[in-house]
């Protein structure tokens, strides 16, 4: 899901100043459109493979669902809802993922790389 040859992202593209993330991998809510893409292509660099599954707009949600192998070789699925204002900007994302291990290592990885440049409580 890399943003190449002019593609855009499902989501970072539309971000609103103040959005905020959610996440299985953090205690808190990530907010601001810079700290989120931060957050979110700092997870991406923990990914050996990534394949999304599912992707559909119900309403004003965007649904992503996504497999993908972390750099250490668990397997990780993970279920993004993103919720857009009727001017196509995104206030709001949530990221659901599962199995616990694959998660805590995940969490641990994004404490490590992140730590120092988003609030410590943030983090697992």
């Amino acid at each position: 899901m890399s943003n190449t040859q002019g593609e855009r992202h499902p989501f970072l593209d539309d971000l609103s100043v103040d959005a905020e993330l959610t996440s299985s991998v953090l205690r808190g809510a990530v907010i601001g459109r810079d700290e989120i893409k931060l957050a979110v292509n700092t997870v991406g660099t923990f990914y050996a493979s990534q394949n999304p599954t599912f992707l559909e707009t119900v309403g004003s949600r965007l649904f992503l669902e996504y497999e993908a192998v972390l750099s250490s070789g668990e397997s990780l699925h993970a279920v993004v809802v993103v919720d857009r204002n009727p001017d196509g900007s995104v206030p709001r994302v949530s990221v659901r993922m599962s199995p616990l291990g694959a998660v805590l290592s995940l969490a641990t990885n994004l404490r490590e790389a992140l730590s120092g440049q988003l609030p410590e409580d943030l983090f697992l």
